[in-house]
């Protein structure tokens, strides 16, 4: 079984910003494969389905960003999921608007949600897709930046980024990471 999160903050406020584009993401394939996320558990919304014959769960926690990895650890431990078989979602200020980076495995990089999974999970041991949401003009900024309105004309690249993160996922399941990285990267 494998588990895919998406990182985000579940008020509507946050709906459209930076930092949901785990849940943006999680949205998009749920919207893909026609799955509903209706259930909730977990501190999260979740689904339970299959996608490229392997048995999945889509998350997306309900604990806000700093507390992510509440969810992911009750979802695991629940469900006896190995580390090699989760994958987490999130925004990245390193990369660039409309670009992935796919991991194995990692640091935080100063992202809130991946330090609250691996304090959860004691592990930096899981996969990981990054959407790039690039950086403010000011350093002093990058709270406003993740969590404030994006522009029309930005949210199209976002929205490459989404798609990206959507089929790598795919190519994931039915390939491997190994050939995502290769594909994606």
């Amino acid at each position: 079984m494998y588990l895919i999160v998406g990182l985000g903050n579940p008020e509507e406020e946050y709906g459209k910003t930076r930092h949901n584009m785990g849940f943006d993401t999680i949205n998009k394939i749920a919207e893909k494969y026609g799955i509903k996320l209706n259930k909730n558990k977990f501190h999260g919304i979740y689904e339970n389905t299959i996608l490229e014959n392997k048995k999945i769960i889509l998350l997306k926690p309900q604990t806000y960003m700093n507390l992510s990895g509440i969810s992911v650890k009750e979802v695991i431990d629940f469900y006896k999921i190995d580390k090699e078989n989760i994958l987490i979602i999130y925004d990245d200020m390193d990369i660039e608007p409309g670009n992935i980076k796919i991991r194995k495995k990692g640091g935080a990089g100063g992202h809130n949600g991946i330090k609250s999974i691996i304090e959860n999970l004691g592990t930096e041991e899981f996969a990981r897709i990054r959407i790039g949401i690039g950086r403010p003009s000011h350093e002093q900024d990058k709270i406003n930046y993740v969590i404030g309105n994006v522009p029309d004309e930005e949210r199209k690249k976002l929205e490459e980024g989404i798609l990206k993160a959507t089929n790598a996922l795919g190519e994931i399941l039915k390939n491997g990471i190994d050939s995502a990285m290769n594909k994606f990267n």
